[in-house]
């Protein structure tokens, strides 16, 4: 018998630091990273994420805070 495994809500396929709308997507209103609870992600798809808007943030294509 085979088992099923769980999907996680959201998938994306390549998280790139340079594709700001799909990072957008993932940060609240005041431009902070949203938990895995929200996005519904597997762990290593949030880091990878979360990597991605750190150095999208650091080449000042993402906003470390928004007003």
């Amino acid at each position: 018998m085979e088992t099923e495994t769980t999907e996680k809500k959201n998938t994306l396929n390549h998280i790139d630091y340079k594709d700001i709308t799909k990072l957008v997507e993932q940060t609240n209103p005041h431009a902070r990273i949203l938990s895995r609870k929200r996005t519904g992600f597997k762990a290593s798809t949030q880091r990878s994420l979360a990597k991605a808007i750190k150095r999208a943030r650091f080449m000042a294509l993402l906003p470390y805070v928004s007003h």
